[in-house]
């Protein structure tokens, strides 16, 4: 009699859909859309110098590979929806100690908020893997980018004409919204995903999956792509804004900048109607071929700052184009059995190209100006779009419209956007 009284969505949770998964993922865009510019102008104005806030991203973003690599080890101790709730508590900390300013906050700050991304992302990735159908990942991408958009398209120029007004501002509306993602969580239900027996146990710690990855091109091509697309939209996001302050063209140019390109993301389902007919092939290689080509534009030197700020901001339509498919490749060719260790490995490339990307713009400023970043990420996105040669030209489209649907999740979430940074 008691048990007819208690409603069914208490006694039985609904299984979580695509779009609750992207209402969670709409709601960390906020979070981060509205710092995302914020920060690398904190940083700039806190070390004052290009080099030291290159040098400080690049420690982070070590610190961030570490924790990243290692949360599928610290999830077989921890529960992960306590992994995914400390890491909104990240989120919020991060911003509440940015907000108090000086140079030790921001650098502590900016750690915390970078660990909260990677820790937030490999659960989710998880997640997504235990809920969503393959055959539904591409609608789940889609809709994820167009949830976030406008969290990505207001944020950097809301940020950023905030932070004048008030510095603090930015951050507290971060740390709310942090509080809004564990609300959005806890609603779902999550859990700690779907339970999996397997013949083995699984391997002991978080890189005993590397041989296994190794020995596959496509994972390795695929992961590639996703790391050469991440330093795009880090040059993007933090080098942009500084050269805009160098060069006199104010504060607040980098996040209306960022603000601008990501409208783009709204044209998410129009992109992935262009891969559908024309093929993921086309599509890499076209994205990585127009942005490589606009950035090595941007880079030339005695360039106009005008002209060059365009030019990036053209190629960040691309990079957008790239968000949509170009972890296509990676996706298609996750084994089953190997999804969430693969997850963990996939989710590095935000950290890699956290490192390699700063660590470069350090090199490349002890001998060029800022502008040879530009130069050094467009022979990048080049060198993407000749290794994407060797893609099958029908990649994804006889498994995707024809094979049944025999695993529930088989492959990461492909963030992409600012959200790589």
């Amino acid at each position: 009699m008691h048990d007819r009284r208690i409603p069914e969505w208490l006694r039985h949770a609904p299984a979580p859909s695509v779009r609750g998964f992207a209402v969670l993922a709409g709601t960390e865009a906020v979070a981060r859309g509205i710092l995302v510019s914020v920060f690398p102008l904190v940083m700039y104005h806190a070390l004052g110098d290009a080099r030291l806030v290159s040098k400080a991203y690049f420690l982070i973003g070590l610190a961030s590979l570490f924790v990243g690599l290692s949360i599928p080890y610290l999830i077989r101790f921890v529960p992960r929806r306590w992994v995914y709730v400390s890491g909104t508590q990240m989120y919020a900390c991060g911003a509440l100690l940015a907000a108090s300013g000086g140079q030790t906050a921001a650098v502590a700050g900016l750690a915390l908020f970078t660990v909260a991304v990677v820790t937030t992302f490999v659960c989710f990735n998880a997640y997504v893997l235990d809920y969503v159908a393959k055959i539904e990942l591409g609608r789940l991408e889609t809709s994820r980018l167009f949830y976030s958009a406008l969290g990505w398209t207001a944020g950097p120029a809301f940020g950023v004409l905030l932070y004048g007004w008030w510095p603090p501002a930015p951050f507290l509306i971060a740390a709310a919204s942090a509080y809004g993602m564990l609300t959005v969580f806890l609603v779902m239900r999550l859990g700690n995903g779907k339970l999996i027996t397997r013949s083995r146990a699984a391997p002991a710690n978080p890189f005993a999956y590397f041989p296994r990855f190794f020995a596959q091109r496509r994972l390795i091509a695929g992961w590639l792509f996703a790391v050469i697309r991440s330093c795009g939209w880090w040059v993007y996001v933090v080098y942009l804004p500084i050269y805009a302050v160098q060069n006199g063209l104010g504060d607040q140019l980098g996040g209306i900048a960022l603000s601008i390109s990501n409208g783009a993301l709204f044209l998410a389902p129009l992109m992935l109607r262009f891969v559908q007919r024309t093929s993921v092939r086309t599509a890499v290689r076209s994205g990585f071929m127009m942005s490589g080509l606009l950035f090595l534009f941007a880079g030339l030197p005695y360039g106009v700052p005008q002209v060059a700020v365009l030019s990036l901001m053209a190629g960040s339509f691309f990079l957008i184009l790239l968000d949509v498919c170009a972890g296509l490749p990676f996706l298609l060719a996750v084994k089953p059995s190997e999804r969430t260790e693969m997850s963990a490995i996939y989710s590095s490339f935000r950290d890699v190209s956290g490192i390699l990307t700063p660590g470069v713009a350090w090199v490349v400023l002890l001998v060029a100006p800022i502008s040879g970043i530009f130069l050094a990420c467009g022979a990048g996105l080049i060198g993407a779009w000749g290794l994407a040669r060797n893609l099958h030209p029908r990649l994804g489209q006889a498994r995707v419209s024809v094979e049944p649907v025999r695993d529930r999740a088989y492959a990461p979430e492909l963030a992409g956007g600012p959200e790589a940074v």
